[in-house]
């Protein structure tokens, strides 16, 4: 068995002491001499033209520094970039056509304090024609629905359909074939930082402080937009509260900041409110999923089906990309031989959806993994067995192409069965109690569609004369602790004190091209970039003390900053000294070291779907047990078992952080967040009026690291952020039918829904 000295140890963050002291900048905080504040105007009304738009009154106010409206902006619209390009561009930075939801931007100012641009906003008049509206998904499908977009010939900005196998045989040849639809609901991010933008265009050079998950991506776009060059424009991640997804793309306020920096002359900081960033950002999509399964009398399941409504709401984003992702996962969790995954994703006048942790999976699994108890329940067959009889096992090729280098899940739902007291909790039931399970997959990284043939991560290790090193990397720690894994990687192959590693990151003008933090990839795709540029280092610094030390490289080891002849310990060398003499000679050298990894994976077909998108697969299985109280419908998740199965833990303290967030993230999805809305309108936006659960609604979790070393991984790590998040609504949801034999189809699981549950069924309480 390997040992390590940093792998797998539980290290605190890198970056802990300056987050818990206040000393971590984040865009907030920044300020720049001569620094305006900017502001932006938003529609009221969800669908409409804009005539004419009159900022004479706020342009003569005094503390004004700058105004502008779509009109200053080139007719160019954007959209959801992959690699360099767009899917769809059916943005623009300010609305200058027509606005098509409540809070898109018209206008934005630039003044001297934030009351003077406040003030300003309310002295610019717009004259709307208003447009017929439309808010239902389906209702937008409709041939005669109002057209949200002019270019389209409907509403809908995605349609695909992935089949492997033979669907209508496998359904013949099963001997039940059960449908059922499900809706889930449109949550937004809640990250606790609100966007920020500050921009300083000085002397044809362009450098933007942003809160972004991904720097390169917004280069190239804010270079598309303003026609600079990519060389004069330098974006800046500072520390993040958080993305979820919700910031790998430009907001208006990005361009707003930008083209005010360069009308005044001077820096623009732009922070959204609490109510934009609720009512003006992206939202997760809210799906109506229709599933069809095919089964055998012993739980062997033949053919599965989905068809998928997604409300993308006014703007396409990723929803097709999140569409299709969600069909790839959902075609690899179980053995099945007969598979179809078919999707719409439709406009509707409402905020736009867009990237959310899971990516589409969370809905997938809420529909499918409850179907699966459902059928359970109809054939008289345990829930773990079920799952147990359909995995996939290690080697496999699954039907739509993914090839799995290891699998952990059948040991996570064991281990989740043992842990949480599966068998004796259902056969000795307590009375309105219940527990119930659910799997999932997700992968590290992707390649997967036709835009984007490349996953690759970059970074650069310079080792100093003093025995530390410098690593620059293009992927962010967004809060989830990515440095440090990064850094334990570092240090385990150059042998020296995590203390000595600074980590730059998210810096386009001095750390090397990444393709964003996303996707479950960084421990991954920027790890295995961090191991290669490690790797290149030592092979540096052994050649350099080869030479010293008169041995071969081959006979040399490192380890606590020293390098010495394998079982000669006290023949050895200071780091430092090899370093210095490396550099301080004719002909030396600075030891840098570089890394640049690009995912083992491969484009799907671009006609059948079929093909290995991603590195390495990623497997979990949660076991939830609730309480439910029969006079309010009102459900207490008591205890979470959360098994996944995460290659290697670099770091099992950070992969335990990563699983009990991403647990209150569910729990909140399953049972309490929803965005209200009414014609376009949202009702709650503010944490007082949206329930995102607090502590005190925590339940216990258990955190289980089932490790199945992964040959593509860095030590044989796999990604777990995205994980424990998907499988948490499925699994309450089949702990509250355990429980009072309810079945909620939708979510959020309300009480007043499970109530009246309960009263239609004439459960008592007593």
């Amino acid at each position: 068995m390997e040992t390590f000295s940093y792998i797998g140890k539980r290290v605190p963050k890198v970056d802990g002491i300056d987050l818990v002291m206040g000393s971590a900048k984040f865009v907030v905080d920044l300020g720049l001499p001569g620094m305006l504040w900017g502001k932006i105007l938003r529609s009221p009304l969800p669908h409409a033209r804009i005539r004419r738009i009159d900022t004479s009154k706020a342009q003569r106010l005094s503390g004004v520094k700058a105004v502008v409206t779509g009109a200053d902006f080139p007719k160019e619209k954007y959209g959801y970039v992959l690699g360099y390009r767009a899917m769809i561009r059916d943005e623009a930075p300010l609305a200058w056509d027509k606005v098509r939801c409540i809070g898109d931007a018209v206008a934005a100012v630039a003044a001297i304090d934030e009351e003077t641009a406040e003030e300003a906003l309310d002295l610019i008049t717009v004259d709307y024609e208003e447009l017929p509206a439309i808010f239902d998904p389906e209702k937008a499908m409709e041939p005669e629905a109002p057209l949200i977009h002019e270019g389209m010939e409907r509403n809908v900005t995605a349609y695909r359909k992935r089949e492997f196998g033979d669907l209508e045989k496998g359904f013949r040849e099963a001997d039940y074939v059960f449908e059922d639809r499900f809706e889930t609901s449109k949550v937004t991010h809640c990250c606790l930082m609100p966007r920020t933008c500050l921009a300083n265009y000085e002397r044809d050079r362009l450098t933007v402080w942003a809160t972004t998950q991904t720097p390169y991506r917004l280069r190239r776009i804010f270079s598309d937009i303003f026609d600079i060059p990519q060389s004069k424009i330098r974006v800046i991640q500072t520390h993040m509260g958080a993305g979820f997804g919700g910031r790998v793309e430009p907001f208006p306020l990005d361009f707003a900041a930008i083209l005010l920096s360069q009308k005044a002359g001077r820096p623009v900081k732009i922070v959204h409110t609490r109510a934009e960033e609720f009512t003006t950002t992206r939202t997760r999509h809210p799906w109506i999923i229709t599933i069809k399964t095919g089964v055998k009398k012993n739980g062997k399941i033949l053919a599965r089906q989905v068809k998928a409504i997604l409300d993308g709401g006014a703007y396409c984003s990723s929803g097709p990309n999140t569409a299709s992702w969600a069909g790839y996962m959902f075609c690899s969790l179980y053995k099945v031989p007969n598979i179809r995954f078919e999707y719409h994703v439709v406009y509707t006048n409402k905020v736009a959806a867009g990237s959310f942790r899971g990516f589409g999976t969370p809905q997938v699994w809420f529909a499918s993994e409850s179907q699966l108890d459902m059928i359970t329940d109809r054939l008289g067959l345990d829930p773990g067995e079920i799952r147990l009889q359909n995995l996939y096992e290690k080697g496999d090729v699954t039907t739509s192409g993914a090839h799995f280098k290891s699998i952990g899940l059948r040991e996570c739902i064991l281990k989740a069965m043992e842990e949480s007291g599966w068998k004796n909790k259902r056969e000795q039931r307590k009375r309105f109690r219940g527990i119930g399970m659910a799997c999932m997959n997700h992968a590290s990284g992707a390649r997967y569609h036709p835009l984007l043939d490349a996953d690759f991560g970059t970074a650069t290790i310079k080792l100093n004369e003093d025995g530390t090193a410098n690593l620059a990397v293009g992927t962010h720690d967004l809060g989830q602790g990515s440095s440090t894994v990064l850094c334990q990687i570092v240090a385990e192959v150059l042998g020296m004190p995590l203390g000595n590693i600074q980590v730059s990151s998210g810096d386009t003008e001095v750390c090397p091209e990444d393709m964003g933090t996303f996707a479950s990839r960084q421990t991954v795709i920027g790890g295995n970039a961090v191991l290669l540029a490690a790797q290149d280092a030592r092979r540096q610094l052994f050649e350099a003390a080869s030479q010293l030390l008169g041995e071969k490289v081959e006979d040399l080891e490192i380890r606590d900053g020293e390098i010495f002849i394998k079982g000669f310990p006290d023949k050895s060398l200071d780091m430092g000294r090899v370093i210095r003499e490396t550099l301080y000679r004719q002909g030396g050298h600075t030891i840098i070291g570089k890394g640049h990894y690009d995912a083992n994976c491969e484009l799907p077909d671009s006609g059948t779907g079929y093909g290995n998108i991603a590195v390495n697969y990623i497997f979990g299985c949660h076991v939830a047990e609730v309480e439910v109280d029969p006079n309010t419908g009102r459900v207490k998740v008591l205890k979470v078992v959360a098994a996944h199965d995460l290659g290697r833990a670099i770091n099992p303290m950070g992969a335990e952080g990563q699983i009990e967030g991403a647990v209150a993230q569910g729990l909140g999805y399953a049972l309490t967040e929803e965005m209200v809305l009414e014609k376009g309108k949202v009702f709650n936006p503010s944490f007082l009026d949206y329930r995102i659960p607090s502590a005190m609604d925590m339940p216990n979790v258990i955190s289980i690291l089932v490790e199945a070393p992964d040959p593509e991984g860095p030590f044989g790590a796999k990604g777990v952020g995205e994980p424990g998040l998907s499988p948490l609504a499925p699994a309450i949801a089949n702990a509250i039918y355990n429980a009072v034999g309810i079945r909620i189809k939708t979510l959020p699981m309300k009480p007043d829904e499970i109530f009246q549950g309960i009263k239609k069924i004439g459960v008592s309480s007593s």
